[in-house]
């Protein structure tokens, strides 16, 4: 296979997008089995079946928006867009993807996390093929996406996260999705409708209202989480309250960049090129470890 080829076939899948599947890492960190090698082989299992999921519905989505694209002053760029794959990649790249990421999950994780990945497969392929022109559906379609990803990892290693946690990702799935929007219609002004359907029905009141709604309703979500009485018995204290400040910083901060910096159109992008939400989120990572593996060992100093 010649390299541009599959330098295009990459580009098509959006490697650099399958970040956003290591919240297929939230029942693992948050169940404190993230040193027990059987549950951390599960959970990349899990990681690597979705990420193929994720990669089918964007070979599906980028056929569906070959010509919508081709007016994006950066989507143009895109392999099926640009002409540089033929356009029968896409149906085709979708189902092998889709196949073999449900076959995998299947086979390593049993049958409950192959039905979650089908469900979330057929979800985003009814959202590819016109869904996502629905105001207010595109978003919550978007938010379930991350729930179904906790989910598949939950099931993976057998253990159910807080309720309270899964709230709270429903709440930033939201928040993610509302403040994208938001980043759209600063980006693209007048033309923003030509580019997405659905944003000719969004306004920037209405968003301005649904992120303020959302982030306090995370806040919100997190603090209760931190203070569950199944939080306070997996770590042994209440100690998960210093994570707050942390998490309260970093939805700060995203809001900075989306108002400011007119960032946000790219949550990914916006997150992993901006040093200090990286250094936030490493540091809120390595606390909650901390605090969840060894949270029982650390009390005494804090008592």
């Amino acid at each position: 296979m010649p390299m541009r080829i599959l330098i295009a076939l990459l580009r098509l899948a959006r490697p650099a997008q399958w970040v956003k599947n290591i919240f297929v890492f939230t029942a693992l960190i948050f169940s404190g089995l993230a040193l027990e090698p059987a549950s951390v082989a599960a959970a990349l299992i899990a990681f690597a079946a979705f990420s193929m999921a994720s990669s089918a519905i964007y070979f599906l989505n980028d056929y569906k928006d070959m010509e919508e694209d081709r007016l994006h002053p950066v989507k143009c760029n895109r392999p099926l867009a640009s002409g540089r794959l033929p356009r029968a990649v896409g149906p085709i790249g979708a189902l092998v993807l889709a196949t073999t990421a449900t076959l995998l999950a299947g086979w390593q994780l049993g049958p409950v996390s192959a039905g979650i990945l089908l469900t979330y497969l057929a979800m985003n392929a009814a959202y590819s093929l016109g869904l996502k022109n629905l105001v207010i559906i595109d978003v919550l379609i978007i938010a379930a996406g991350f729930v179904l990803r906790i989910l598949v990892g939950a099931a993976a290693i057998a253990r159910l996260p807080s309720t309270w946690l899964i709230l709270c990702a429903v709440t930033v799935s939201l928040f993610l999705g509302f403040t994208k929007r938001r980043a759209e219609l600063n980006a693209l002004g007048d033309d923003a409708s030509r580019h997405r359907r659905v944003l000719a029905h969004y306004s920037a009141a209405f968003l301005d209202q649904a992120i303020a709604i959302v982030t306090a309703a995370t806040v919100v979500c997190y603090i209760l989480y931190t203070v569950d009485d199944h939080t306070v018995g997996m770590v042994g204290s209440r100690l998960m309250l210093l994570s707050v400040p942390l998490v309260l910083y970093g939805i700060f901060r995203y809001l900075y960049l989306v108002y400011h910096d007119r960032s946000g159109g790219d949550p990914t992008r916006t997150v992993f090129t901006d040093v200090p939400m990286l250094l936030t989120g490493a540091l809120w990572s390595t606390l909650c470890t901390i605090i969840i593996i060894f949270g029982k060992d650390i009390r005494p100093f804090f008592m």
